[in-house]
Parts: C-alpha cells; sequence; structure tokens
C-alpha cells in the first residue's frame, strides 16, 4: 500500500473567503465564525439595552407591586389609626395647685406634674430652644422630614449592629403623633402610622396649635411634664421669666431626661445645652454677643420638692385640703383637674404656730426624762476613714455617715424619724468625755454635746420618777448611739433632744370667719400622717365650763353670782352616784362668784350650776354653740366627759370673741376649674359695688353679715372678761409669765385636763385671733402627774401669742352695747368701796342688777337673796 500523500482538506472556493472542504476519511473541527470588524462594542450595547430594559421592566413590575402592596398594607392601617381629631380640643391632665391667702404655693397634686399653657403664651425664645434641637424645619415641611430619611436609616442600621435605640428621624409632629396617639414601640407598624398621623395632621391643625401640644405634653424629667411645669421645678420661674439659656436646657431634657440631670450629670448637660445655644445662633435666633453671653451662664438648674405640701410645717394643712377636694369633687378632678385652690392658711403664721407647739411639747417631754437613743450603728476602728470619691466633685464621706445613712433609711420605715424634724439632726456619736460627746452627721461634718445641753437626760424610772442627777455625758452616751440634736442659738455646740412620747394638736383661727390661718395637726406629719386638730375626738375636760356658765348668764345669773363651791354628790342615769371633786382633792372652797368659778377652774361648783340649770339646757348650748353633737344625757359632761375635736372646740370659743356669732370652720375660700371659672367659694354674699373698675370717691362695699346670732353678743362680752381673768389671775398665769417685763395683750382663754391627766387643752383668743392646743397620747395615758392643761398646753398658747402678735396692734376686745363695767370686790362679787383692795372691773348687762346674787346653792335648788349692804361712795359703775 503506498502513502497517500494527498492533502486532507482541499478548498472549493478561492481567495479569502476559501474555507475547506470536509473530506469525509478525515475527522475535522467546525471552523470558528469570524467576528466583522466593530461588532464587539455594538454587541456590548445592544447586550446592556436588553439587559436594562428587563431591569426597566422587572423595576416597573416590582414599582407597581410594592405601590400595590403599599397601598394595601397603608389601607389595612388605616382601620386602626387612632383619631387625631381628638386633639382639637386637647385637655391634658393638669396638676391642682393649693396656694395660701397670700397667694404662696401650698402643696401641688398630680398625676402627672403639668401646667397647660397656650400657644400664644408661651415665649418666643421657648419655642426657638425646642425647634432648634428637635424640628429646625418645622414651619417648612408638611409633618415629615423626607431628607432626614435617609440619614436616620442609616443610623439606624449602625445603632442595630450595637444595640443602641434606633432611630426615627421623627419631626415635632411625628412625636406629638406618637406621645398623644399611640405606643414608643420601635415597629415598622407603628412608624408607619405615626408618619400617617403627622400627615394628616399638618392638614387639619395649625403649625401654632401643633407646637402648643408638644410643649405641654412633653415629658421633661423631674416629674414634669410640659415646658410650664419644667421651668417651676428646674429653675422656680414661671415660664414668661425664662431666657434663653435656661429655655435651652430645658429643651436638652426633651432627648433623654436623665442623661441630663442637673445634679449628677451636670457637665453633659451644660454642654448640650451649649449645643443647642449654638444651633439657636445658627438658626438666626442669637445674635454672636448673645451666643457667648448665654453660654457663660452657669447651668442653674435644680430639683423641686417632690409633690404634695411645699415645706413640712403645711403637710398636716396640705392633706386636709387634699381629702376635702377629694370628697367634693372626686380624686380625677383632683390628681388630673388642674384646679386652683385658694385656701385659708397664712404661711408666716404657720410656721410660728408650729415653732410653739414643738418647742412646748418638747419641753414637757424632757420634764420626763431620757428614754435612750434611737438606734445603735457599729463604728469603725479608724474614725477618718473615708470613701473614694465615685463622681467627679463628689467628696469623700467617712464611713460612720455611710452607716449613719442607712441606720436612717431603717429609722424611717420604722417611723422613728422623719426628714421634717428640722433643724433637729440625726447624728451618730463618735467619742465621749465626762465633759461632752463627739458627734457626726450624715453629711461627713462633726460637732458637740456639752453636758449643760443634755443635763435633762436623766433616766427614766416612770412617768412620775426619774434618775439621780447626770453627772457625766457618759452617763447617757456611748459611742455608736444614734441620737437627735438641735443646734444651740448663739452657741457653738448641740443640744440632746428625743421625739416626744405624746402627741397633740394646735390651730389658729380667724375668730369672725372661720377660716384657719395655722394648722398643727401633730409633731411630726412624717412620723403619723393622723392629724389631730381635725380628726382625733377626746374629752374636753374643763374646756367645756364656759358654754355652762353662758347658758348661765343667759338664764338670770351674773359674773358675780354665788354658787357654793362644796361637796355634790348626784344620780346618774344608770343609777350610780357621781360625786366631782378639785383639782386638789377634798378641797373646797365655800361661796364662790361665777368669774372665779372659771377662773379657778371649780368642779363642784360647776356640776352643781349644771344641775340648777338642767342637763337639757347645757347639751343645747353646747349643740348651738358646735362643741359636739353626740353629748351623752348625763351630769359629767358639765366637767368635760362628753367628746370633742380640737376643730369644733376652737371654734365655739371663736364666737365668744366675735359677739356670739356663728361660724363655721373652713380651709378652702375658693375653688377654680383649670379654665378659671369659680366652682365653689366660700363666702357667697353678694356685693354689688364690688366690681368697681375705679375709685370715684365712693365709700367702702357695705358686705351683710348673714352670720346666725348663737347667744347673746352681751354674754359672749361677759365670757370673754371672764376667761381674761383665767390668764390674769387663775389657771392660765403662766401665759402671762411668759410676757414678763412686757405689756400683757388682751388675752383670753381657758385651761382643760381631763382625769389622770390624760389629757391637756387649752383654747384662748386675742380680739382677732382664735388659737385651741391639745396634747396627750395617742392611746389615752396619764401625762404626769400635775401635767394639766396650765402646765403643758398654756405655755405653748403663750409662745405663740408672744410671737405672733404685735402688741401695740392689738386692739381692746369690743364690748357691745348693752354692757356697763362696774368695779366689784373680785373675792364677794359685790360693788366696790372705795379704797377697797382686790377690784376688778366686772361686766354686766344693763339690766342686772348689780346689788343681789343669784343665790346660795348648799345643795338644794332655787333662788336665795344674797345680804345686801349699803354701800357708801362711788360704786365705779362706767356705762
Amino acid at each position: 500500500m503506498t502513502n497517500d500523500t494527498r492533502e486532507p482538506f482541499n478548498y472549493q472556493f478561492g481567495g479569502e473567503d476559501a474555507y475547506p472542504l470536509r473530506d469525509p476519511g478525515f475527522p475535522t473541527e467546525k471552523p470558528k465564525k469570524q467576528p466583522k470588524k466593530g461588532g464587539t462594542l455594538w454587541s456590548r450595547i445592544v447586550l446592556a439595552f436588553r439587559i436594562g430594559m428587563a431591569m426597566g421592566i422587572v423595576g416597573i413590575v416590582g414599582g407597581l407591586a410594592f405601590a400595590i402592596y403599599a397601598f394595601i398594607y397603608v389601607k389595612g392601617l388605616e382601620p386602626t389609626l387612632p383619631d387625631y381629631t381628638q386633639l382639637e380640643d386637647y385637655e391634658p391632665k393638669v396638676t391642682t395647685r393649693i396656694h395660701a391667702g397670700d397667694g404662696t404655693l401650698v402643696a401641688e397634686f398630680a398625676r402627672e406634674r403639668r401646667l397647660f399653657v397656650p400657644a400664644e403664651s408661651i415665649p418666643l425664645t421657648v419655642k426657638q430652644a425646642f425647634i432648634s434641637a428637635e424640628d429646625k424645619t418645622f414651619y417648612e415641611h408638611e409633618g415629615i422630614y423626607w431628607m432626614g430619611l435617609p440619614r436616620a436609616a442609616w443610623n439606624s442600621l449602625q445603632a442595630m449592629r450595637s444595640g443602641a435605640p434606633l432611630q426615627g428621624a421623627s419631626t415635632i409632629t411625628q412625636q406629638v403623633a406618637k406621645n398623644f396617639l399611640l405606643t414608643s414601640d420601635q415597629k415598622i407598624d407603628r412608624k408607619v402610622k405615626e408618619m400617617l398621623i403627622a400627615r394628616r395632621m399638618e392638614k387639619v391643625f395649625t403649625k401654632d396649635h401643633i407646637l402648643e401640644l408638644y410643649l405641654n405634653e412633653i415629658y421633661l424629667g423631674n416629674r414634669s411634664y410640659g415646658v410650664a411645669a419644667a421651668a417651676l421645678n428646674y429653675f422656680g420661674k414661671s415660664l414668661s421669666e425664662i431666657e434663653p439659656h435656661e429655655a435651652a436646657y430645658l429643651a436638652t431634657l426633651a432627648k433623654a431626661p436623665a442623661n441630663y440631670h442637673p445634679v449628677f450629670n451636670e457637665e453633659r448637660a451644660v454642654g448640650r445645652r451649649n449645643w443647642i445655644l449654638g444651633r439657636m445662633h445658627a438658626d438666626g435666633f442669637l445674635t454672636d454677643e448673645d451666643l457667648g453671653f448665654f453660654r457663660d451662664q452657669d447651668l442653674g438648674a435644680g430639683l423641686a420638692p417632690p409633690l404634695g405640701a411645699r415645706s413640712a410645717a403645711l403637710e398636716y394643712f396640705a392633706e386636709e385640703v387634699r381629702r376635702d377636694i377629694a370628697d367634693r369633687y372626686g380624686t380625677d378632678a383632683l390628681y388630673d383637674g388642674g384646679l386652683s385652690i385658694r385656701s385659708t392658711i397664712d404661711p408666716v403664721m404657720q410656721e410660728k404656730a408650729q415653732r410653739a407647739f414643738r418647742e412646748g411639747l418638747s419641753e414637757y417631754d424632757r420634764r420626763h426624762g431620757w428614754r435612750g437613743p434611737l438606734t445603735q450603728i457599729i463604728l469603725p476602728d479608724d474614725l477618718t476613714a473615708t470613701t473614694i470619691p465615685e463622681r467627679e466633685g463628689e467628696e469623700p464621706r467617712p464611713f460612720w455617715a455611710i452607716s449613719l445613712d442607712e441606720a436612717a433609711d431603717r429609722l424611717k420605715g420604722e417611723r422613728k424619724f422623719a426628714d421634717d424634724l428640722e433643724p433637729w439632726r440625726l447624728a451618730v456619736v463618735l467619742e465621749v468625755t465626762p465633759a461632752l460627746a463627739e458627734i457626726g452627721f450624715r453629711e461627713g461634718d462633726e460637732g458637740v454635746i456639752t453636758l449643760p445641753n443634755m443635763a435633762w437626760a436623766r433616766q427614766l424610772i416612770d412617768i412620775d420618777n426619774l434618775g439621780p442627777e447626770i453627772e457625766s455625758v457618759e452617763e447617757v452616751l456611748a459611742p455608736g448611739d444614734v441620737v437627735l440634736v438641735m443646734p444651740m442659738t448663739g452657741q457653738v455646740g448641740y443640744a440632746l433632744r428625743q421625739i416626744p412620747a405624746a402627741n397633740g394638736g394646735m390651730l389658729v383661727m380667724d375668730p369672725h370667719t372661720g377660716r384657719i390661718q395655722a394648722m398643727v395637726g401633730g409633731f411630726s406629719f412624717g412620723l403619723s400622717e393622723f392629724n389631730r386638730s381635725t380628726q382625733a375626738w377626746r374629752q374636753p375636760g374643763s374646756t367645756f365650763k364656759p358654754f355652762i356658765y353662758a347658758a348661765a348668764l343667759d338664764n338670770g345669773y351674773t359674773p358675780s353670782s354665788i354658787v357654793l363651791d362644796g361637796a355634790f354628790v348626784a344620780e346618774g342615769l344608770d343609777g350610780i352616784w357621781w360625786k366631782p371633786g378639785n383639782y386638789v382633792a377634798d378641797t373646797f372652797y365655800g361661796d364662790s362668784t361665777l368669774r372665779v368659778g372659771i377662773e379657778k377652774s371649780r368642779n363642784t361648783m360647776t356640776a352643781r350650776l349644771a344641775q340648777d340649770l338642767g342637763i337639757g339646757t347645757v347639751i343645747e348650748y353646747a349643740e348651738r354653740m358646735g362643741v359636739s353633737d353626740r353629748l351623752p344625757r348625763n351630769l359629767s359632761i358639765s366637767l368635760g366627759a362628753g367628746e370633742t375635736t380640737l376643730m369644733r372646740l376652737t371654734a365655739a370659743y371663736a364666737q365668744f370673741v366675735n359677739g356670739g356669732k356663728q361660724i363655721q370652720p373652713s380651709i378652702i375660700d375658693r375653688v377654680q376649674d383649670r379654665n378659671g371659672a369659680t366652682v365653689f367659694a366660700d363666702d357667697e354674699r353678694a356685693c354689688f359695688a364690688c366690681n368697681e373698675t375705679s375709685w370715684q370717691e365712693q365709700g367702702e362695699p357695705a358686705l351683710p353679715d348673714d352670720r346666725s346670732q348663737v347667744i347673746d353678743p352681751r354674754t359672749a362680752y361677759q365670757m370673754t372678761s371672764i376667761m381674761q381673768g383665767v390668764i390674769q389671775r387663775g389657771t392660765g398665769t403662766k401665759v402671762r409669765g411668759l410676757y414678763e417685763g412686757e405689756p400683757l395683750p388682751p388675752l383670753a382663754g381657758k385651761t382643760g385636763t381631763t382625769n389622770d391627766y390624760r389629757d391637756a387643752w387649752f383654747v384662748g383668743f386675742s380680739p382677732d385671733l382664735a388659737v385651741g392646743i391639745f396634747i396627750g397620747h395617742d392611746m389615752p395615758t396619764t401625762l404626769g402627774n400635775g401635767e394639766g392643761g396650765g402646765n403643758v398646753a398654756a405655755p405653748v398658747f403663750g409662745r405663740f401669742m408672744r410671737d405672733a402678735l404685735v402688741t401695740e396692734d392689738v386692739v381692746p376686745f369690743r364690748a357691745p352695747s348693752g354692757i356697763r363695767l362696774v368695779r366689784i370686790n373680785a373675792k364677794t362679787g359685790k360693788p366696790a368701796r372705795p379704797g377697797e383692795r382686790n377690784v376688778i372691773l366686772e361686766a354686766f348687762k344693763a339690766e342686772d342688777d348689780i346689788y343681789s346674787s343669784r343665790g346660795r346653792f348648799l345643795g338644794n335648788k332655787g333662788s336665795g337673796s344674797s345680804e345686801d349692804e349699803d354701800i357708801d361712795g362711788d360704786l365705779g359703775v362706767i356705762y
């Protein structure tokens, strides 16, 4: 076989385009097509166009699908959208505020501390601060700031990676929608609803209305809702007084109040405030000079006291008003209704009353010895060791101060200590020597108590017996003892004190209107919220006697009428014989005038007088004057065996000094709703001339006196005159003793003491002030032998009156027409002879026969006649 040397391919065509024909005998590959010149670029353009068209179609279809989905999604949300039109008549929860008679703030009550301010009353600088801080395009956008959405989305992605809260680019309008109508959940549904509502709100409400909603609703920390409450709580100013740097700080708090606390995070707060001031400058709200000036200002923010009374002295009164308003209008109106209450309290008088009451009660308590420290703590071996400060600017504190803080918290929980005891301070004994004790306070400062300032602290054996005199501080105190101390006025150091075991109450009242000007419900509201001035029903003891004597003066007796003070026995309704005695057991004083019966508080002659008048007459007078409406028909009520309250008894006594006019105690003058409309006025008398807009030399408007006459005004004056003698010569002379070396103003009153010295009373008055004091144990037990009204309660009355009254401004007691003053012998009650000693001026009614007395009671009823004598000389009758 010869080798085949033929070419495997031959060419059908020649030239350039020739291509080989395949030889069936040889396997061949398909030849590659050669591209034409320029075909690669064109193909790519075509390909890109086709891809773009495809993507466009996909995008359009996807967009249409998304739009359809979004439309369906939004339509699905619309039925669940809250009704935003309710914000047109926005009535937020607003703080109820109680003001004193002089306009000072007494207390606030609220679930949300808020004061509503309409948009036109919000200062421009406050609006500018919040707009610069929160939404600089507020007046330009239509509810949503679209340009901020991409930035917010990016920031939210970053936040999701770090676990921080998401950002939503919310405008002020969106924040209003969220705060009022939605929750704060970080969900897509909530965000979309917020945007939908914001858009709709912008179409219905003006920008100013939206801003008004925002600035009144926003929470700014420290229990402050809205800018007006925040201005008061942080700066103690009304909103109209806020300056730009203060407005900038309020705007700072919109972001995160806790992060910019004015005390704990002051540096951060100042930094954020200054940033907002910079934004206000950039937005054209501040000049260059303004910016520099306000950035240099201190933060100047503080923290307002908690809701409730604004001072410890006002706690009992504020709580009494709170209960009254809740009873009248309900708790929702009290806490959310924004009521404005004008009360009767006088803050200055209140401070004086509380001081006098606490001093008097503490003085009584110290007479009965030392009951020991409040508790004890373990002191460190090194008393100079201190903590390491945790915050910048914080001072190191001794470890014993930390332990004392913990002890204070425990004592508060046990109701053994309270923060309202100022100026008393809680202290721990650090070291003792025979001459003094070194003490430390919770703040880390120290002081001393010397032996003379704890000399009273003899050991308590029982209520009437004490241990030996104190000769060394070590007999009383030991290191680690936790005690109460009081700073000494005008001296270095402190005096040892203890919370009194007894308690009580005190009321100060305007006797002409019944307005309560001071109310002390106990030694400390923090230790006990029970108000002993209004809630405690106690036996009044001898303070009940004036009502019996007033009944006698209305029924034929005179102040000089003679009644026997001798042994007395009467059968009670239960068949048990009742035998009262005098203050000094088994001692009687014979024939005595009515005046002496009150001045010396004689029991047996009072019981005899009540028997003569009849128990029905006694009860009728007591009920008419408001002493009590649940007195038993028993002769023992003549000595105060019934029950009453301090408020009732003080109001009853006030009717003696006001001329016998009926009054009702009141603590509220006026109540206005959130819109300023008066819903209650205590004085409803018509005054047609009170609304004059200018003075045209017209006289003072005349107001009708619509008070009822409960007793003869002359009888009321006679009782006032008799009770002046209680202070001048009788059981209340300790009041006079407090004025030693000073002129005694016109004062009258009556002491009261119940069996076994369980209760001590003094109720008295000046011409324009009525005061009642009660002291006793909450669970009735003896105050101690001799601790009656004259020793315990009367000094409190004297202290207060000496502090409260300016003697030269006090007018005398007002005598009504039909009264004549006669010089009489104080002992016999007969007109005095010239030169006779022991002479007083006695008040008689014009028709009284000054030469005869009602009669001598020797156990028999009926009227006798005195042995009248001829009187020579001037009788001293004054008409």
